[in-house]
């Protein structure tokens, strides 16, 4: 005859397997049953030469002290706390992170097998490079803004806030740029400029491309029409 005693990561997992095992609402445990039922498989380890940990032997400490405080009468003028609340709350928190834990274990699983390639570095004629970078940016900026300025008129609400507002930082900026380029290859610099709200973070964007081209984060390139710049990362921080 065998028998199988099931393994535990802690007395928590113990407690939330009996709560399930007997149907029973988290959040009005029946202690006695629970009590008995825990320390029947406390038993159960011991004839069978596994070692209880300490933290089973305290749960059960708590689990006795909560079922006699239980037992003892409460008065109508008395306000007093659940005895189990503690408890609750701490099968409460454990099993939303073991339910948090199967979902990214099922994720995993899911992921394993897939593999993908990485992008290869683009190899660049040192020649396509633009010398006066900053230079080509502001040519650029004031082209975009010239043609989209020639489209639509000006909505009223982009003449307030011209004076006083507040600075775009460059910082955020440049994240937001490696951000793209985590999902593409390429972004199109007029389409940046045209997404800006307002002359700071036309400014913002237009040194964020300068930084990043500086520290050879990105090339900046001509793809035909005047001024039309093409943004492409540089793998590996190439040179």
């Amino acid at each position: 005859m065998s028998f199988h005693l099931e393994v535990f990561d802690g007395p928590l997992d113990l407690l939330l397997h009996l709560i399930t095992k007997n149907k029973i609402d988290i959040k009005d445990i029946p202690i006695a049953l629970i009590l008995e039922q825990y320390l029947d498989y406390l038993e159960s380890m011991r004839r069978m030469d596994i070692e209880i940990t300490g933290d089973f032997i305290a749960m059960a400490s708590q689990l006795v002290y909560i079922k006699s405080k239980m037992l003892l009468p409460v008065y109508e003028d008395e306000k007093q706390e659940d005895p189990r609340a503690s408890l609750i709350e701490a099968l409460l928190d454990y099993q939303r992170v073991k339910q948090a834990g199967s979902m990214l274990l099922e994720r995993y699983e899911l992921g394993k097998d897939i593999f993908t390639k990485s992008r290869e570095p683009l190899e660049r004629d040192p020649d396509q490079l633009y010398g006066n970078t900053a230079e080509q940016l502001r040519r650029a900026i004031n082209n975009i803004l010239e043609r989209a300025s020639r489209k639509t008129p000006p909505p009223a609400e982009s003449f307030s806030g011209i004076v006083g507002g507040s600075a775009v930082p460059v910082g955020d900026k440049i994240v937001l740029l490696l951000e793209r380029f985590r999902t593409r290859e390429r972004l199109s610099f007029t389409s940046l400029v045209l997404e800006a709200k307002s002359r700071s973070e036309i400014v913002a964007v237009f040194l964020a491309v300068l930084e990043l081209s500086k520290t050879n984060k990105l090339l900046i390139e001509d793809d035909g029409e005047e001024y039309s710049l093409v943004l492409t990362e540089v793998q590996d921080g190439g040179e």
